[in-house]
């Protein structure tokens, strides 16, 4: 009977994930729906990200390809890429916050608009944080011991993939700087700078895998920590310059007499 308890404990801890996703999502689009009457409205196009970054999410977080990524390093990596760099970007995109601070009462809403001007959403949401946060957090899980740890422990392993998700969230709204309003102001030249970097260091991680043969001691042949390493180096390029190309187009959607502001902007802010 114990067995047959621990086993359906957890299985309803793999579909856990699953159900909170949905649920964001239909919050997230009842919100959406109400805004209709709104004099401002609310873009389709914002809630089609949302549900795009949601249905990337609900991909990689399914318990079939849960499973699989906790077995093979390759697997891993390409929820990697779902949970930590293309679901966030759609995300950011869908501009949630901004959702949120027009569906809270009032009271509710000063609430939410002081943490943002909080002194930890500031040092997070800014673009060199949220870099190691992001690409740091990748060098301590596949240089480390942390990656076979998790491999025996299923804590762990959620917590893992909800700092990618954390991480590449703030990584992508900090570069992005909207369509919620960052609470800096910095330059697209110092945000372009932050991602070049982003891109260098992501790119130096996935050759240092590919040549040493990390994660260590986790069982994966040498030839499946490589194919790990191809994934991560052309699929992170892939998105890191995905992410160029959004920030570069909503630039240059803005008028030009804001253009140049935002160029040559404070970047110390």
């Amino acid at each position: 009977m114990h067995v047959h308890d621990h086993a359906v404990h957890g299985a309803l801890l793999d579909w856990l994930p699953l159900t909170l996703i949905v649920l964001f999502t239909i919050t997230y689009l009842g919100a959406a729906y109400n805004q209709r009457h709104n004099a401002l409205g609310w873009s389709a196009w914002r809630s089609i990200f949302f549900t795009l970054g949601s249905l990337l999410l609900a991909i990689a977080v399914a318990p079939p390809l849960m499973a699989w990524a906790h077995h093979d390093l390759l697997g891993h990596m390409a929820l990697h890429l779902l949970i930590g760099m293309l679901a966030p970007l759609a995300w950011v995109l869908a501009a949630p916050i901004t959702l949120l601070l027009r569906t809270l009462p009032q009271a509710g809403g000063r609430r939410v608009a002081a943490l943002l001007r909080s002194r930890f959403v500031r040092f997070v949401s800014h673009p060199v944080s949220a870099l190691v946060l992001n690409i740091g957090g990748m060098y301590v899980l596949y240089l480390t011991p942390l990656y076979s740890a998790s491999l025996h422990n299923q804590a762990l392993h959620y917590w893992i993939h909800m700092h990618f998700l954390v991480a590449g969230y703030l990584f992508c709204w900090a570069i992005l700087a909207e369509p919620d309003v960052s609470p800096h102001r910095l330059s697209l030249r110092f945000r372009l700078g932050v991602l070049l970097a982003s891109i260098a260091t992501h790119s130096l991680l996935g050759k240092l895998m590919y040549g040493y043969g990390w994660p260590r001691g986790t069982g994966h042949s040498v030839e499946e920590v490589q194919a790990a390493a191809q994934l991560m180096y052309y699929g992170g390029d892939l998105a890191e310059v995905l992410l160029a190309v959004v920030l570069l187009t909503l630039w240059l959607r803005k008028p030009v007499e804001r253009r140049e502001g935002m160029l040559h902007g404070d970047a110390t802010a």
